[in-house]
């Protein structure tokens, strides 16, 4: 009986059917496999808010009290020269450049993780001349000889003479990893994590920048004040060796009173020529704070003369997300718990589905045809037996850093608190000394215009002035340098209080992966 056998074509065209069918079966079950996920679930670590600023009290806060800073924050001061200064920050601050740089390269890395949810695809077409080896085998190619019976032999010969062939090929090929446990989400998740802390990072660096450009650019104002300050003295320094002269020309006075004031006034002379020194580094600084050649900048004096702006506090608990710095470590937190999702995951067996197929023929005039049909698909399941305790270890290496990074935050938090409550102390105290100094300015003055009139009827030696003028201009120095420590304090409380950012500001995770 004789078997009736499929023609080899349509067998062949079975065989592509049951392959392709099992491969969709198995895809058709991903959506379920890869529900699993061995990742923590994350949660933020709790951190202990007091419920107000202690430093809070007596401090004048700017109405209505819930008001919140601004983007541009250093507006409040009411200083064009400063508005025009910090909107440079942003565009030409390299430090700011290089942290928006940082934060591209994160984003990057999360379309890069975010790559190996799907399947990869190449193609790979060649021409290959081969010529296989003599040696290989028997070599028999075919046989000749004569023989016959009853004892007669016969005798033989073998020949072989390899060829060379060409090997046309079109091969196209499919590899997908399913992500049955959740490594690669995990992953993606914790790049996702790593670039808005990368976010907060850039929003940190750009606001110390601005904070930086506004401490300078107020030193530089306290030295045009001492600058105005010292000019003024010199002036009434030359009026007051005038005099002295005068008098000692009637009789009045000593030789000894015209040196005095001549020594004060060349004293005097030298501290004014000397702040010029700390006025033209404050210069410098800021135009590299703004990405300029120190040559390129040149600021006209102005002297501080402004008090520093009512700032909106808030509570406490608003600080845990307008800080860039504190919001940054919170990322860190997040993106260390992925991590362990991750380590987690390679306990678990990884399924990878892989497809080949193409086109293969010994003739060029053969490569485009059916009979040329070549392909493989099949799952593989892989699974680490033994690996001497890596994955214990590094499962304890991403718990003990997510550990860290709740310490790290926790200490940020802290961090901010001290440092808002330090400055709120600050400026309180400062505005208590401020109008003390004030009051002891009007005491030098009033101090110095009996010792002149003193000196001017004959009553007390030249010295006595010399005292009063002396304390005049060190309690007026000092009444500048304390204004310029409340500008100070104030750009400080600002930056502490995160600059008017909020970490709402951070990109989402789906605007990490669009195209930008």
């Amino acid at each position: 009986m004789r078997t009736q056998q499929h023609p080899d074509g349509l067998r062949g065209r079975y065989k592509i059917a049951a392959a392709f069918v099992a491969l969709s079966g198995a895809i058709s079950l991903l959506p379920l496999l890869a529900g699993c996920n061995v990742g923590p679930k994350y949660s933020r670590a709790p951190v202990e808010t007091p419920p107000a600023y202690k430093e809070l009290d007596g401090w004048k806060v700017a109405e209505p009290q819930d008001t919140q800073l601004k983007g541009d924050w250093w507006e409040m001061f009411g200083d064009q020269e400063l508005n025009d200064l910090e909107k440079q920050v942003d565009v030409s601050n390299q430090n700011v450049a290089s942290a928006a740089a940082a934060f591209l390269v994160a984003r990057a890395m999360v379309k890069e993780a975010r790559a190996q949810l799907f399947p990869t695809v190449t193609v790979g077409p060649g021409v290959t001349w081969e010529r296989p080896s003599s040696t290989l085998g028997n070599g028999i190619v075919g046989t000749s000889g004569t023989g016959g019976t009853g004892g007669t032999g016969g005798t033989g010969s073998t020949s072989a003479s390899p060829g060379t062939f060409t090997d046309y090929t079109l091969p196209f090929d499919a590899t997908y990893q399913v992500d049955l446990w959740g490594k690669i989400r995990n992953q993606v998740k914790a790049n996702i994590y790593a670039a808005q802390a990368s976010a907060a990072d850039l929003q940190n660096v750009r606001l110390t920048a601005q904070a930086e450009v506004a401490v300078d650019y107020y030193n530089l104002r306290s030295q045009d004040a001492q600058i105005q300050l010292l000019d003024q003295t010199v002036k009434a320094y030359q009026d007051a060796l005038d005099l002295t002269k005068a008098l000692y020309e009637t009789g009045i006075d000593s030789e000894e009173s015209v040196a005095q004031a001549q020594t004060q006034l060349d004293t005097a002379r030298a501290q004014d020529t000397n702040l010029g020194v700390a006025r033209a580094q404050y210069e410098h600084a800021i135009a590299v704070l703004i990405g300029k050649p120190p040559s390129d900048l040149t600021i006209p004096a102005k002297p501080l003369d402004a008090p520093p702006p009512a700032i909106p506090v808030g509570v406490p608990s608003a600080l845990l997300e307008r800080r860039p710095d504190v919001a940054a470590g919170e990322r860190d937190m997040a993106q260390a718990n992925a991590q362990i999702g991750v380590a987690r995951a390679a306990y678990f067996p990884s399924l990878t589905l892989s497809a080949s197929l193409g086109l293969e023929s010994s003739q060029i005039a053969k490569w485009f045809t059916w009979p040329s049909r070549f392909f493989s698909a099949g799952p593989a399941v892989s699974e680490t037996l033994y690996d001497g305790g890596l994955r214990r270890a590094t499962l304890q290496q991403y718990r003990a850093n997510y550990d860290e990074t709740i310490a790290n935050y926790r200490q940020d938090v802290l961090t901010a608190f001290q440092q808002v409550e330090d400055d709120l102390a600050g400026l309180r105290i400062l505005e208590q000394e401020y109008q003390q100094q004030h009051e002891a300015v009007a005491a030098a003055q009033h101090t110095l215009n009996i010792a002149t009139d003193r000196y001017k009827t004959g009553l007390d030696p030249y010295l006595n002035v010399i005292t009063a003028e002396t304390a005049l201009l060190g309690n007026q120095q000092t009444e500048i340098s304390l204004r310029m420590e409340q500008m100070q304090s104030s750009v400080q409380l600002i930056e502490a209080l995160g600059g008017g950012w909020d970490a709402k500001q951070l990109p989402s995770g789906a605007s990490m992966v669009a195209k930008p």
